[in-house]
């Protein structure tokens, strides 16, 4: 952090008490609200909720609504995340005080998963007759992480980030990841699922793709995995989409080519039977994206019975000013 001498010593003061410290250090391994953190730190709410106040006005962590609920995280800046990451890094696991703290934010996680186990067997039948009609999605995934590459980048956003499972794959690449999407109880599976693989770099937040709670302009790498077809207006999506990429940034689509399913709108809430690469690639136009790639995946069995999955990659159309200082995505050459 690069800041004025004063600033740095309020900014040392607010992280310099062991109950805000023992915050830092929790938030560092995924987010949580006032409860979770009252629940772990033994205290009372209206103290936890002095210290969140103190952290957040020295700007170390941030905050989002997700109904009658408030989500505390790291801060989004990228100098501050490092910053408190750094000192939090720190700080020995084998002190008795953080060993209580991470075995009861273990407890809290469980609980997150016994809620995601439950949501998951009450729809499992209807996602696995889904499953069933089109290829594995091990074979999407193995496509999607040869699409985007090794090379690590800044940040990712996952709109309908449903079970978070792009968010966990592709989170040895990117610094900061978010997911977006608008069921409360998915956004549970997302988080029990990416506390279960270990991944504290991304988060989970309550919000439509439509008008997602996220800055625009900010994004190396914008996916969204079977999504599409459930919108009454996929194109706006896409165009909103491509307003949250920084300059030569990436925007995956993964969806369903044209089909004949008529079912999957009566008994699955589907609004699209699959989409067309001309529809997909002037949709990509009109945000002012270049289409790179588009990838098919066609299903074993009865074509007529089946679903074919499509890939679709573009690329925002602005060039990456080259920034030493910034790991985003390389900038395409202008020749």
């Amino acid at each position: 952090m690069h800041v004025s001498l004063d600033t740095m010593v309020d900014t040392l003061k607010a992280a310099a008490e062991s109950s805000r410290l023992r915050i830092l250090v929790l938030l560092s391994r995924g987010d949580l609200t006032v409860s979770d953190l009252t629940e772990i730190l033994g205290q009372s709410q209206p103290r936890v909720s002095r210290h969140l106040k103190l952290l957040l006005d020295a700007g170390l962590i941030g905050r989002y609504q997700e109904g009658s609920w408030a989500y505390f995280r790291l801060s989004d800046t990228d100098s501050s995340r490092d910053f408190v990451l750094r000192l939090v890094s720190g700080v020995r696991e084998a002190d008795p005080q953080v060993v209580r703290d991470l075995e009861r934010l273990a407890s809290v996680k469980r609980k997150r998963q016994d809620r995601a186990a439950e949501y998951f067997s009450e729809n499992a039948a209807s996602w696995d007759h889904i499953r069933s009609l089109h290829v594995p999605d091990r074979a999407v995934e193995a496509a999607l992480l040869k699409l985007v590459g090794k090379r690590p980048f800044q940040s990712m956003l996952d709109l309908g980030t449903g079970t978070g499972r792009l968010l966990e794959i592709f989170a040895p690449l990117y610094r900061r990841g978010v997911g977006i999407d608008m069921s409360r109880e998915m956004l549970t599976v997302a988080r029990a699922n990416l506390d279960k693989a270990g991944v504290a770099n991304a988060q989970v937040r309550l919000g439509d793709i439509f008008s997602p709670p996220v800055e625009r302009n900010a994004f190396d790498l914008v996916t969204i995995h079977q999504v599409l077809h459930y919108l009454d207006d996929p194109a706006r999506a896409v165009s909103e989409a491509a307003r949250l990429l920084r300059p030569s940034g990436r925007l995956v689509i993964v969806d369903f080519a044209p089909h004949r399913l008529e079912f999957l709108r009566d008994q699955h809430a589907h609004m699209r039977l699959g989409f067309s690469d001309r529809q997909i690639s002037e949709w990509f136009a009109e945000a002012g994206l270049d289409l790179e790639d588009s990838q098919e995946f066609e299903p074993r069995g009865q074509a007529e019975a089946r679903l074919t999955v499509k890939l679709w990659l573009g690329r925002d159309r602005r060039l990456l000013i080259a920034d030493p200082s910034n790991d985003a995505l390389p900038a395409r050459e202008t020749a």
